[in-house]
């Protein structure tokens, strides 16, 4: 008979049971998540010296949760008064952890949904890790995203335990890897479906195997190469990252080079310091971008609408990105199109999404199997969601609407996927007009986070958050906009264009208008985010969007040659492999750079006082999000204010 809870509290509750194993559950009360706060760890301190007490033949450690544990709470970064208090929470989890690799009896550590961050470190802490075998079993060191770095031993114990190669990887760039990826590079040892992962813990731990050493040659390189490791990965850093945007990696590779990992050792070290990591704007602007993220992920919250099938019009690029999204979700989707023969290329490329992100021959089939040809469009009849992504003319989106009012269920949400066209202007082809809404993507879809949720203003309230759940039900944000031309995101970027557009027939080399927006911190020039857009798409919203009937030459005479971009192989660059060949830009200064970037942020200013977003931290967030706008600078109102050029 077990002997029952020993001990339960607000947060953790630990029992030991027939075989004399300790089972320490984590449920944070009030959450629906488990973070690491200030309360949580030092009751994770109470527990662990009450457990040492009894003496058990082992401990696991568990969630009560879907996920295991999210990491620190990020609330508690922004109480920091001082570089004392940010340092003095690093140090309650530093020991806590400690405490835990120090226990005298074997510990595991059974990994369920998320863990993340401050989570991956308490399984370090472990002897062993058990994980379950399910796609939503995800581990990642996200911390570096947030401008900081794992303090709670990860830049110390994951080299130790993967090799510098993969443990670098993870904590440079905050890349997730799945359960079994995890067991493939050594972070667990065993990845097991549910029915048998609680008595796969207990017998790890009951057995406790004895660990494999790293191979040679790993030691080697945490060894005497440990120097030659940091220079070539700083290297492939550098590609990515600015040092003086972006310190946290830099901090990251100096303090496993100099102390080990160890950032008390570090704490005075201009180079790594944790202090000088919490004092840098970059933090600052990243950490306010993660809670401006919850609060888009927050839009849906409380909504009761579980989608199950989505009906798509329209098998192009960005229909057919959106059908395989979908159903690399877990929807069952229908694609519609003229003909096999137009579909047939959208089926192929979401062969190669799953392939490339799911990594598993039966998760593959899975997902393609979910993907339905359907020419004749009677899947729009049993669909939760139908989702039009035909080409931007009015009058065809108004005859397929019509067409779909007829035959959709009368609870289906009826979306359009335009990216310059008036909801009113289309709904005016339906008897409801309240039950359009806009769903708008951007390219490429797999990649780019943001959509957003356009309502007219004959659009139904609740049908708006119904769409809205169905993006985070896909792992997308959603922004709400009203329907204005362009919404947000194109109305910024379209005199942006513009004025590069402008420029290049001024004689400006693309190259060098690339070069001087990377420099100020944008993933991509104005001449090859062209390109991967589409000058065809460029150039039809210019027409939609523009405030001028004129039509760059540049633009005009590349599509007239069929130049379309990087889908054709050739636009403004030609092509090689789906990637850009670029000469080497001019010289250029700030003035540049400047003139460049003003058009967007004067119109980032109007959209915010037009008010087609809710506020100026949603407009920040939407362009951050779905244009790449400099993260490090927190949005383009936070980088005005910075400069002192608006309220």
């Amino acid at each position: 008979m077990d002997r029952g809870t020993l001990t339960a509290a607000r947060h953790w509750r630990w029992d030991i049971d027939r075989d004399g194993l300790a089972w320490l559950t984590f449920d944070k009360q009030g959450e629906s998540a488990n973070t690491f706060s200030r309360d949580a760890l030092e009751e994770l301190a109470r527990a662990l010296a009450a457990i040492r007490l009894e003496n058990p033949k082992g401990l696991v450690i568990r969630s009560a949760k879907d996920n295991f544990i999210a990491g620190a709470d990020v609330e508690e970064f922004t109480r920091f008064q001082s570089s004392e208090e940010a340092l003095a929470f690093v140090k309650l989890g530093w020991d806590r952890f400690q405490e835990i690799r120090d226990l005298p009896f074997p510990t595991t550590a059974m990994v369920n949904g998320f863990c993340m961050g401050g989570g991956v470190e308490m399984s370090l802490a472990c002897r062993y890790r058990v994980a379950l075998d399910d796609p939503k079993t995800r581990f990642a060191l996200p911390e570096v995203m947030l401008g900081i770095l794992p303090a709670w031993h990860g830049v110390q114990w994951l080299p130790k335990l993967l090799g510098p190669a993969a443990a670098l990887d993870m904590l440079l760039t905050g890349k997730s890897v799945d359960a079994r990826r995890a067991k493939r590079i050594g972070l667990v040892d065993q990845a097991v479906p549910l029915r048998i992962l609680e008595n796969t813990a207990r017998m790890v731990t009951l057995e406790a195997p004895r660990r494999k050493a790293l191979p040679w040659m790993q030691r080697i390189l945490l060894g005497p190469l440990r120097g030659l490791v940091v220079s070539q990965a700083r290297k492939q850093v550098a590609k990515r990252a600015r040092r003086e945007h972006y310190p946290a990696p830099y901090a990251i590779l100096e303090l496993w080079r100099k102390y080990d990992g160890d950032p008390f050792l570090g704490a005075h070290d201009p180079a790594c310091s944790i202090d000088g990591l919490f004092a840098h704007p970059t933090t600052q602007n990243l950490i306010r971008i993660f809670f401006l993220q919850e609060r888009m992920k927050a839009t849906a919250k409380g909504v009761r609408f579980e989608p199950r099938r989505v009906h798509v019009v329209g098998a192009g690029a960005m229909g057919g990105d959106i059908a395989a999204v979908c159903s690399m979700r877990g929807l069952t989707v229908t694609l519609q199109d003229t003909s096999p023969e137009r579909i047939a290329p959208a089926i192929q490329r979401a062969a190669q999404l799953f392939r490339r992100r799911l990594r598993d021959e039966r998760r593959v089939r899975d997902a393609l199997d979910r993907v339905v040809p359907d020419v004749s469009g009677e899947g729009a009849r049993h669909a939760d969601v139908v989702l039009e992504a035909i080409y931007e003319n009015l009058d065809a989106k108004r005859k397929l609407f019509a067409h779909i009012e007829s035959i959709a269920r009368p609870d289906a949400i009826l979306a359009t996927n335009t990216s310059s066209l008036r909801l009113a202007d289309i709904a005016a082809a339906l008897k409801a007009p309240a039950r359009l809404v806009g769903i708008h993507f951007f390219n490429p879809v797999p990649q780019l986070q943001l959509v957003e949720v356009v309502t007219g203003e004959a659009t139904e309230p609740e049908l708006a958050r119904k769409a809205a759940a169905f993006v985070r039900r896909i792992d997308k944000l959603p922004l709400p906009v009203k329907d204005s031309p362009g919404f947000l995101v194109n109305r910024v970027l379209g005199p942006y264009m513009l004025n590069a557009f402008r420029m290049l027939d001024e004689g400006y080399k693309p190259e060098t208008l690339d070069a001087a927006m990377e420099q100020f911190g944008m993933p991509m020039g104005p001449a090859e985010l062209a390109d991967t857009v589409g000058l065809d798409i460029c150039l039809a919203a210019g027409k939609s969007l523009g405030k001028t009937s004129e039509v760059p030459e540049i633009l005009a005479n590349k599509v007239a040659l069929g130049h379309l971009g990087k889908k054709a192989g050739q636009g403004i660059y030609a092509y090689r492999d789906g990637k850009p060949v670029k000469g080497q830009p001019d010289a250029y200064d700030k003035d540049l750079i400047e003139a460049l970037i003003e058009p967007y942020l004067l119109e980032a200013q109007a959209v915010a006082a037009e008010g087609v977003v809710a506020d100026a931290d949603l407009v920040d967030a939407g362009l951050i999000f779905g244009t790449g706008f400099a993260p490090f600078r927190g949005g383009p109102l936070r980088y005005l204010r910075s400069l002192g050029k608006t309220s």
